[in-house]
């Protein structure tokens, strides 16, 4: 699959993961007060406090919405009451699953951005997804001079006008995604090659100059909504996608 262009569909009446597939919810985190008040009571003591260190209003609703949606979408995998999934924390604060059947492994990842919010469930635990709301970007060159290698930072600026803005965004949410799904942190962006121009099939073109690990990553472009641009990364190859809207 090359393309962003995806459809969005409401959930099955069964949800079922297959070994090859990934499922990619997304859902609006703009919620009325009544959702707010009831994802909040879903919520572990943990991040409820998270919550309430928000300083602003938005924000604090946004990080419930999107924590309240995150247990309602695992519980139905799970069939689990979403107020009893318990959460691990990597070292660099990604969240995983505190017990699972080993026989039932699932993996997952979020990413929020601008109101929007993206969850993406995978039978691997190593899964990155990343969403960014394309704002204007008048720095985007020197953004890519410092995190991007040479060689995209060259592509880049090849480019103009809107081609420049959406490779850059491209090759961000690509990068980060990566990065994403093997915990490692933006420090790593420059060593992580992708594809960016806009229209070119989504591909990691190297890791820390190695093209032949590379290779064993998928890197799958999205667009949930006008002006979004994401992308998800897993190990392996010919992984299906399907993108259902939360509908809660």
């Amino acid at each position: 699959m090359t393309t962003g262009k995806r459809l969005w569909h409401s959930p099955p009446s069964t949800l079922v993961l297959s070994a090859q597939e990934i499922h990619v919810w997304q859902a609006d985190l703009n919620r009325s007060l009544a959702q707010i008040e009831r994802f909040a009571q879903l919520l572990s003591p943990d991040e409820q406090q998270r919550a309430s260190r928000f300083y602003f209003e938005r924000d604090r609703n946004h990080f419930i919405a999107g924590r309240g949606i995150l247990r309602t979408i695992l519980s139905r995998y799970l069939n689990q009451p979403p107020n009893q999934i318990q959460f691990d924390y990597s070292s660099r604060g990604k969240p995983a699953l505190a017990t699972i059947n080993p026989e039932n492994t699932l993996g997952f990842n979020l990413s929020h951005s601008h109101g929007l919010a993206l969850y993406a469930l995978s039978p691997t635990l190593k899964l990155g997804i990343d969403l960014e709301y394309m704002r204007p970007m008048p720095d985007a060159q020197k953004l890519a001079q410092r995190f991007f290698t040479p060689r995209e930072y060259a592509a880049i600026q090849t480019l103009s006008g809107d081609q420049q803005q959406i490779a850059f965004f491209n090759g961000w949410t690509r990068k980060e995604a990566y990065l994403k799904a093997t915990g490692d942190g933006l420090a790593g962006l420059s060593e992580i090659e992708v594809s960016l121009i806009p229209g070119e099939s989504a591909k990691l073109l190297s890791i820390a100059g190695d093209s032949k690990a590379a290779a064993n990553w998928s890197v799958y472009p999205l667009t949930p909504a006008s002006d979004y641009v994401a992308a998800v990364a897993i190990p392996g190859q010919d992984w299906q996608i399907d993108c259902i809207e939360f509908d809660n």
